[in-house]
């Protein structure tokens, strides 16, 4: 990348952003253009949700499809209630309990939100994230922030700013690099909308977290066909590598990894380079690219990995990547829709 493509990339303080590098980027803000900025949970890029035309620039620059709706940010309770209408009380236990943090809900939008922001959906997508740089560059924006995450559509989400400056160079204005996400996969949406709340991505708050607030949820499944797009992340294919990935499935962990390493020498023997995600309870893999991303027994730290790793194989220029899947409980759920999703759903189940 030329340095005549590279866009301003301002180092800010996570725990005490510097107001002086907060005001640069609010500024870029208000008069319209776009600022990549970390959250919890991925890099966003953003823009006024209430300026059109400045919207429309986010889909430009990630090529991201028209219908596919963007979820909005807010630092403050108070911009909810002029942002949608009809808010349930469910609504208010949800934000009690999960704002900030990575939890989306989708409520019916109000007049003032336009509808490129919403993939021209009556409804509209809303978080409070759990970091202090966007909270600070929304207030001092004064204006909601629409921002999907910092890459071009399809792709694997950018968790440190090293990603969004390789993925989208100078069609960003400024990216506030604030070091790498620390939860690493996006926020859960929830929709309020129907008559029984619907998980439509799962994410960093789990399933069984929302249970245990609201008693019983829909979970939209793995694998959604629609030809509307309700939620961020759901028609569209998504978080996918460059190369061809297969992710392998199975209860019987011994019979998994066996599996991995018969597919990996499978397609080795075609002369492919074979890059394997596994995790630290993992055998000895023998592969071109072995990357672990976590452990099993802290499904966390595999999420917070995901994307890193994903990228990596690319840079690997490898042919083929084999994936351990994980069990979809807890923030696994995520997890599995992340993988499957990346591998267009090519999935062998053991």
């Amino acid at each position: 990348m030329s340095k005549e493509s590279r866009p301003l990339v301002l180092k800010v303080d996570t725990e005490r952003p510097e107001i002086d590098k907060i005001r640069i980027a609010a500024d870029v803000i208000r008069k319209g253009g776009l600022v990549a900025f970390p959250t919890e949970t991925v890099y966003g890029l953003g823009a006024d949700a209430l300026n059109s035309e400045a919207v429309a620039s986010i889909f430009r620059a990630k090529n991201r499809p028209a219908d596919n709706p963007i979820i909005v940010h807010v630092a403050d309770r108070e911009e909810v209630y002029k942002l949608t209408k009809d808010i349930p009380v469910m609504a208010e236990e949800l934000m009690d309990f999960f704002w900030p943090g990575p939890l989306t809900l989708v409520l019916k939008k109000s007049e003032i939100v336009p509808y490129v922001t919403t993939g021209s959906l009556e409804t509209v997508a809303l978080r409070m994230p759990d970091h202090r740089v966007p909270l600070a560059l929304i207030a001092e924006s004064g204006v909601p922030i629409a921002a999907p995450s910092a890459n071009p559509a399809g792709k694997p989400s950018p968790t440190n700013a090293r990603h969004v400056v390789e993925d989208l160079g100078s069609k960003v204005d400024i990216i506030l690099d604030g070091g790498p996400t620390r939860v690493g996969v996006e926020s859960t949406v929830l929709d309020l909308t129907a008559s029984k709340p619907k998980i439509l991505r799962p994410g960093g708050i789990t399933a069984e977290e929302l249970v245990d607030v609201l008693g019983a949820i829909d979970v939209a499944g793995m694998k959604i066909e629609t030809e509307v797009a309700l939620s961020p992340g759901m028609k569209h294919k998504h978080y996918a590598p460059s190369s061809d990935m297969i992710v392998v499935e199975g209860e019987d962990f011994d019979v998994l990894t066996r599996k991995v390493q018969e597919l990996a020498d499978e397609h080795r023997l075609e002369g492919k380079r074979v890059g394997i995600m596994a995790t630290s309870e993992s055998p000895r893999y023998d592969a071109d690219i072995v990357k672990v991303a976590g452990s099993r027994a802290d499904l966390r730290t595999v999420a917070r990995n995901l994307f890193e790793i994903l990228r990596g194989f690319d840079e690997a220029k490898v042919d083929m990547i084999i994936a351990e899947g994980v069990e979809t409980k807890g923030i696994g759920l995520a997890i599995m829709d992340r993988l499957e999703r990346a591998a267009g759903y090519r999935i062998l189940r053991v």
